[in-house]
Protein backbone atom coordinates (compact mmCIF):
# COMPACT_ATOMS: atom_id res chain seq x y z
CA UNK A 1 0.00 0.00 0.00
CA UNK A 2 0.94 3.61 -0.57
CA UNK A 3 0.07 6.69 1.46
CA UNK A 4 -1.11 10.02 0.10
CA UNK A 5 -1.60 13.48 1.58
CA UNK A 6 -3.47 16.21 -0.25
CA UNK A 7 -2.65 19.21 1.91
CA UNK A 8 -5.03 22.07 1.25
CA UNK A 9 -5.46 25.44 2.84
CA UNK A 10 -8.69 24.41 4.57
CA UNK A 11 -8.35 20.63 4.90
CA UNK A 12 -5.93 17.73 4.61
CA UNK A 13 -7.12 14.59 2.84
CA UNK A 14 -5.06 11.54 3.82
CA UNK A 15 -5.51 8.23 2.04
CA UNK A 16 -4.00 4.82 1.49
CA UNK A 17 -4.24 3.03 -1.83
CA UNK A 18 -2.23 1.37 -4.57
CA UNK A 19 -0.29 2.30 -7.70
CA UNK A 20 -3.44 1.79 -9.79
CA UNK A 21 -5.05 4.75 -8.05
CA UNK A 22 -7.45 2.63 -6.00
CA UNK A 23 -8.18 4.32 -2.66
CA UNK A 24 -8.70 1.88 0.20
CA UNK A 25 -9.18 4.22 3.15
CA UNK A 26 -9.17 7.96 3.70
CA UNK A 27 -9.69 10.61 6.34
CA UNK A 28 -10.26 14.37 6.24
CA UNK A 29 -8.51 16.63 8.76
CA UNK A 30 -9.02 20.40 9.18
CA UNK A 31 -5.97 22.52 8.32
CA UNK A 32 -5.26 24.50 11.46
CA UNK A 33 -1.76 24.94 12.93
CA UNK A 34 0.94 22.35 12.09
CA UNK A 35 1.19 21.21 15.71
CA UNK A 36 -2.53 20.37 15.60
CA UNK A 37 -2.88 18.99 12.07
CA UNK A 38 0.30 16.94 11.57
CA UNK A 39 -0.12 14.66 14.64
CA UNK A 40 -3.55 13.64 13.28
CA UNK A 41 -1.96 12.90 9.89
CA UNK A 42 0.72 10.75 11.52
CA UNK A 43 -1.88 8.94 13.63
CA UNK A 44 -3.75 7.94 10.45
CA UNK A 45 -0.68 6.52 8.70
CA UNK A 46 0.50 4.61 11.74
CA UNK A 47 -2.63 2.49 11.34
CA UNK A 48 -1.63 1.42 7.82
CA UNK A 49 1.54 -0.43 6.67
CA UNK A 50 2.38 1.84 3.72
CA UNK A 51 5.64 1.63 1.75
CA UNK A 52 5.90 5.34 0.89
CA UNK A 53 3.96 8.58 1.24
CA UNK A 54 3.24 11.19 -1.42
CA UNK A 55 2.44 14.77 -0.48
CA UNK A 56 0.65 17.24 -2.73
CA UNK A 57 0.79 20.47 -0.76
CA UNK A 58 -0.52 24.01 -0.86
CA UNK A 59 2.32 26.38 -1.49
CA UNK A 60 4.59 27.95 -2.21
CA UNK A 61 6.88 25.06 -1.33
CA UNK A 62 10.54 24.23 -1.91
CA UNK A 63 10.78 21.34 -4.40
CA UNK A 64 14.49 21.76 -5.19
CA UNK A 65 16.21 18.66 -3.80
CA UNK A 66 19.55 20.50 -3.73
CA UNK A 67 18.17 23.21 -1.46
CA UNK A 68 18.72 23.26 2.29
CA UNK A 69 15.01 24.00 2.70
CA UNK A 70 13.78 21.24 0.40
CA UNK A 71 10.45 19.89 1.63
CA UNK A 72 9.45 23.11 3.36
CA UNK A 73 6.36 25.20 2.92
CA UNK A 74 7.87 28.63 2.21
CA UNK A 75 6.21 32.04 1.85
CA UNK A 76 2.61 30.99 2.39
CA UNK A 77 0.26 33.48 4.07
CA UNK A 78 -1.32 30.48 5.86
CA UNK A 79 -0.86 31.22 9.58
CA UNK A 80 1.70 28.95 11.25
CA UNK A 81 2.90 27.23 8.08
CA UNK A 82 5.51 29.68 6.78
CA UNK A 83 8.89 27.88 6.55
CA UNK A 84 7.37 24.70 7.99
CA UNK A 85 9.55 21.58 7.31
CA UNK A 86 6.70 19.44 6.00
CA UNK A 87 8.66 16.51 4.55
CA UNK A 88 11.05 16.28 7.49
CA UNK A 89 8.17 16.30 9.98
CA UNK A 90 6.60 13.31 8.24
CA UNK A 91 9.91 11.46 7.88
CA UNK A 92 10.83 12.03 11.52
CA UNK A 93 7.62 10.31 12.57
CA UNK A 94 7.37 7.71 9.80
CA UNK A 95 10.79 6.92 8.25
CA UNK A 96 9.68 6.09 4.71
CA UNK A 97 10.33 7.46 1.22
CA UNK A 98 8.33 10.67 0.72
CA UNK A 99 7.36 12.24 -2.61
CA UNK A 100 6.70 15.98 -2.46
CA UNK A 101 5.14 18.42 -4.89
CA UNK A 102 2.39 21.00 -5.13
CA UNK A 103 -1.25 20.03 -4.81
CA UNK A 104 -1.92 21.17 -8.38
CA UNK A 105 1.07 19.28 -9.78
CA UNK A 106 -0.23 16.20 -7.97
CA UNK A 107 -3.66 16.76 -9.52
CA UNK A 108 -2.10 17.17 -12.97
CA UNK A 109 -0.24 13.89 -12.47
CA UNK A 110 -3.44 12.16 -11.36
CA UNK A 111 -5.39 13.40 -14.37
CA UNK A 112 -2.56 12.49 -16.77
CA UNK A 113 -2.33 8.98 -15.33
CA UNK A 114 -5.97 8.03 -14.78
CA UNK A 115 -8.20 11.01 -15.63
CA UNK A 116 -9.19 13.36 -18.43
CA UNK A 117 -5.66 13.41 -19.92
CA UNK A 118 -5.02 9.66 -19.70
CA UNK A 119 -2.93 8.52 -22.65
CA UNK A 120 -1.50 11.99 -23.29
CA UNK A 121 2.04 13.10 -22.45
CA UNK A 122 0.94 16.69 -21.88
CA UNK A 123 -1.76 18.43 -19.88
CA UNK A 124 -2.44 21.45 -17.73
CA UNK A 125 -4.49 21.20 -14.53
CA UNK A 126 -5.81 24.45 -13.04
CA UNK A 127 -7.70 24.82 -9.80
CA UNK A 128 -9.89 27.87 -9.24
CA UNK A 129 -11.05 27.94 -5.66
CA UNK A 130 -9.74 29.55 -2.48
CA UNK A 131 -6.68 30.33 -4.59
CA UNK A 132 -5.68 29.72 -8.18
CA UNK A 133 -2.86 27.37 -9.05
CA UNK A 134 -1.81 25.20 -11.95
CA UNK A 135 0.33 22.14 -12.54
CA UNK A 136 1.60 20.93 -15.89
CA UNK A 137 2.78 17.66 -17.35
CA UNK A 138 5.12 18.24 -20.31
CA UNK A 139 6.56 15.33 -22.29
CA UNK A 140 5.38 12.98 -19.56
CA UNK A 141 7.04 14.82 -16.68
CA UNK A 142 5.85 17.40 -14.17
CA UNK A 143 7.01 20.88 -15.13
CA UNK A 144 9.63 22.24 -12.77
CA UNK A 145 12.47 24.72 -13.09
CA UNK A 146 13.91 27.00 -10.41
CA UNK A 147 10.75 26.10 -8.53
CA UNK A 148 7.26 24.85 -9.28
CA UNK A 149 4.90 26.86 -11.52
CA UNK A 150 2.91 29.67 -9.88
CA UNK A 151 0.47 30.30 -12.71
CA UNK A 152 -2.18 31.82 -10.48
CA UNK A 153 -0.12 34.98 -10.12
CA UNK A 154 0.18 36.06 -13.75
CA UNK A 155 -0.89 39.61 -14.55
CA UNK A 156 -4.02 39.98 -16.67
CA UNK A 157 -6.00 42.84 -18.18
CA UNK A 158 -8.73 44.19 -15.96
CA UNK A 159 -12.34 43.85 -17.15
CA UNK A 160 -13.68 47.28 -18.10
CA UNK A 161 -16.57 46.93 -15.62
CA UNK A 162 -14.43 45.78 -12.68
CA UNK A 163 -13.45 48.43 -10.10
CA UNK A 164 -12.35 45.83 -7.51
CA UNK A 165 -8.74 46.38 -6.44
CA UNK A 166 -7.87 42.68 -6.08
CA UNK A 167 -7.50 40.24 -3.19
CA UNK A 168 -3.93 38.93 -3.53
CA UNK A 169 -1.78 40.12 -0.58
CA UNK A 170 1.29 40.16 -2.80
CA UNK A 171 0.05 41.52 -6.16
CA UNK A 172 -3.51 42.79 -5.61
CA UNK A 173 -4.90 42.33 -9.15
CA UNK A 174 -3.10 39.26 -10.48
CA UNK A 175 -5.24 36.36 -11.75
CA UNK A 176 -5.75 34.94 -8.26
CA UNK A 177 -6.44 38.39 -6.85
CA UNK A 178 -9.24 38.99 -9.37
CA UNK A 179 -10.71 35.56 -10.06
CA UNK A 180 -10.31 33.23 -7.05
CA UNK A 181 -13.26 32.47 -4.79
CA UNK A 182 -12.40 35.08 -2.12
CA UNK A 183 -12.17 37.77 -4.83
CA UNK A 184 -15.63 36.86 -6.11
CA UNK A 185 -17.03 37.13 -2.58
CA UNK A 186 -15.24 40.42 -1.85
CA UNK A 187 -16.37 41.95 -5.14
CA UNK A 188 -20.03 40.88 -5.06
CA UNK A 189 -20.67 40.60 -1.31
CA UNK A 190 -21.59 36.91 -1.15
CA UNK A 191 -19.99 33.59 -2.06
CA UNK A 192 -20.09 32.42 -5.65
CA UNK A 193 -22.51 29.58 -4.99
CA UNK A 194 -25.10 32.23 -4.07
CA UNK A 195 -24.59 34.05 -7.37
CA UNK A 196 -25.50 31.25 -9.74
CA UNK A 197 -28.09 33.29 -11.67
CA UNK A 198 -26.05 36.50 -11.84
CA UNK A 199 -24.78 36.47 -15.43
CA UNK A 200 -22.47 39.44 -14.94
CA UNK A 201 -20.52 37.53 -12.27
CA UNK A 202 -19.68 34.62 -14.55
CA UNK A 203 -19.14 36.80 -17.61
CA UNK A 204 -16.36 38.58 -15.73
CA UNK A 205 -14.98 35.34 -14.29
CA UNK A 206 -14.93 33.68 -17.70
CA UNK A 207 -13.16 36.69 -19.19
CA UNK A 208 -10.38 36.48 -16.62
CA UNK A 209 -9.94 32.72 -16.90
CA UNK A 210 -9.91 32.86 -20.71
CA UNK A 211 -7.08 35.41 -20.60
CA UNK A 212 -5.05 33.09 -18.43
CA UNK A 213 -5.72 30.09 -20.67
CA UNK A 214 -4.60 32.01 -23.74
CA UNK A 215 -1.25 32.71 -22.11
CA UNK A 216 -0.80 29.12 -20.96
CA UNK A 217 -1.70 27.82 -24.42
CA UNK A 218 0.79 29.98 -26.31
CA UNK A 219 3.59 29.27 -23.80
CA UNK A 220 3.13 25.58 -22.85
CA UNK A 221 0.83 24.30 -25.63
CA UNK A 222 -0.82 21.60 -23.49
CA UNK A 223 -2.69 18.78 -25.20
CA UNK A 224 -5.54 19.00 -22.66
CA UNK A 225 -6.63 21.66 -20.17
CA UNK A 226 -8.48 20.56 -17.03
CA UNK A 227 -10.28 23.10 -14.87
CA UNK A 228 -11.04 22.05 -11.29
CA UNK A 229 -11.68 23.64 -7.92
CA UNK A 230 -14.79 24.94 -6.23
CA UNK A 231 -15.43 27.86 -8.56
CA UNK A 232 -15.35 25.59 -11.63
CA UNK A 233 -18.27 23.59 -10.25
CA UNK A 234 -20.31 26.45 -11.71
CA UNK A 235 -20.58 24.82 -15.13
CA UNK A 236 -22.11 27.91 -16.69
CA UNK A 237 -18.59 29.40 -16.80
CA UNK A 238 -17.31 26.96 -19.43
CA UNK A 239 -19.23 28.35 -22.46
CA UNK A 240 -18.21 31.88 -21.44
CA UNK A 241 -14.56 30.82 -21.30
CA UNK A 242 -14.84 29.19 -24.74
CA UNK A 243 -16.38 32.36 -26.19
CA UNK A 244 -13.73 34.72 -24.85
CA UNK A 245 -10.83 32.38 -25.55
CA UNK A 246 -11.85 31.90 -29.18
CA UNK A 247 -11.98 35.66 -29.62
CA UNK A 248 -8.63 36.19 -27.88
CA UNK A 249 -6.79 33.46 -29.81
CA UNK A 250 -8.32 34.85 -33.01
CA UNK A 251 -7.20 31.89 -35.12
CA UNK A 252 -3.52 32.27 -34.23
CA UNK A 253 -3.32 28.74 -32.75
CA UNK A 254 -5.18 25.80 -34.27
CA UNK A 255 -7.01 24.23 -31.33
CA UNK A 256 -9.25 21.17 -31.03
CA UNK A 257 -12.96 21.80 -30.34
CA UNK A 258 -12.90 23.74 -27.06
CA UNK A 259 -15.61 21.57 -25.47
CA UNK A 260 -13.23 18.60 -25.80
CA UNK A 261 -10.02 20.50 -25.10
CA UNK A 262 -10.98 22.41 -21.92
CA UNK A 263 -12.79 20.09 -19.55
CA UNK A 264 -13.63 19.23 -15.95
CA UNK A 265 -11.46 16.74 -14.05
CA UNK A 266 -12.02 13.14 -15.09
CA UNK A 267 -11.28 12.10 -11.50
CA UNK A 268 -13.57 14.72 -10.00
CA UNK A 269 -12.48 15.71 -6.51
CA UNK A 270 -10.04 12.75 -6.39
CA UNK A 271 -7.48 14.20 -8.82
CA UNK A 272 -5.17 15.55 -6.10
CA UNK A 273 -5.24 12.56 -3.78
CA UNK A 274 -4.81 10.13 -6.70
CA UNK A 275 -1.84 12.13 -7.95
CA UNK A 276 -0.38 12.09 -4.45
CA UNK A 277 -0.54 8.27 -4.55
CA UNK A 278 1.48 8.47 -7.76
CA UNK A 279 4.04 10.71 -6.02
CA UNK A 280 4.33 8.02 -3.34
CA UNK A 281 4.77 5.34 -6.00
CA UNK A 282 7.55 7.36 -7.67
CA UNK A 283 9.29 7.90 -4.31
CA UNK A 284 9.12 4.16 -3.57
CA UNK A 285 10.52 3.25 -7.01
CA UNK A 286 13.32 5.81 -6.62
CA UNK A 287 14.27 4.29 -3.27
CA UNK A 288 14.30 0.77 -4.75
CA UNK A 289 16.58 1.98 -7.56
CA UNK A 290 18.93 3.69 -5.12
CA UNK A 291 19.15 0.52 -3.05
CA UNK A 292 19.92 -1.51 -6.18
CA UNK A 293 22.67 0.94 -7.13
CA UNK A 294 24.25 0.74 -3.69
CA UNK A 295 24.30 -3.06 -3.88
Amino acid sequence: MLGAIEAGGTKFVCAVGDEQGTIIDRVQIPTTLPEETIPKVIEFFRKHPVKAIGIGSFGPIDVNRESASYGNVTSTPKVGWKDYPFVQAIKDAIPLPVGFNTDVNAAALGEATFGAAKGLDSCLYITVGTGIGAGAVVQGKLLQGLSHPEMGHILIRRHEDDPYEGKCPYHKDCLEGLAAGPAIEARWGVKGDQLVDKGEVWEMEGYYIAQALMQYIVIISPKKIILGGGVMKQKQIFPIIYKHLEKMINGYVDLPPLEEYIVSPGLGDNAGITGSLMLAHEAYEDEINREATRV
